[in-house]
């Protein structure tokens, strides 16, 4: 029977795609900054800027249902490290825009809120000071 066949093209990711996975990022040391695995996977619309663009290019052009694992340097996936970038920031501002019981060690994962409050920063404990 002409014009009765089914269409059963696979779906690929694409830029504007809204994709539901699941994700880890981890630091150097294998530990997790981020993992959605033992919760809920995360929505996001590819080519929003939710991603790094490193991130997003591993992701361009996957099968709907593809199951994926892959490693990025830091600067790939972050960009190169800038030294002008480098903030100190009291404890005590810390412990007042997060836990204040938490301990914070080297490499660590700090987030701060922006100072008009309406996104992020996170950053890297790269050193603990007793004046700081």
């Amino acid at each position: 029977m002409e014009g009765n066949s089914l269409n059963h093209a696979v779906k690929q990711v694409q830029h504007g795609s809204f994709l539901t996975l699941h994700y880890r990022l981890s630091g150097p040391d294998g530990a997790d900054i981020i993992n959605t695995f033992a919760d809920k996977p995360a929505t996001l619309s590819l080519g929003s800027g939710e991603l790094a663009p490193a991130v997003e290019a591993r992701l361009m052009g996957l099968a709907e249902g593809t199951r994926t694992s892959f490693e990025l340097a830091a600067g790939e996936a972050f960009g190169d490290r800038n030294p002008d970038m480098l903030q100190r920031v009291k404890l005590s501002l810390l412990h007042q825009l997060g836990d204040p019981d938490e301990k914070y060690g080297l490499g660590d994962v700090v987030q701060f809120p922006t100072p008009d409050g309406q996104g992020a920063y996170a950053g890297v404990v790269r050193e603990v000071g007793s004046d700081w």
